[in-house]
């Protein structure tokens, strides 16, 4: 079965979480909660 590609959010918040080494800066940078940035990244893993 085919995987499909992550969304550009999901890579958006992925980048704003590496380049803060930190779920809850980077949530203050996208206007999300800490627990939005996690499940974003768990949708790229």
């Amino acid at each position: 079965m085919a995987r499909l590609l992550p969304g550009t959010r999901a890579l958006r918040t992925f980048e704003a979480a590496a380049r803060h080494l930190n779920f809850t800066r980077a949530a203050d940078e996208l206007g999300l909660t800490p627990a939005a940035v996690s499940h974003q990244i768990k949708e790229i893993e």
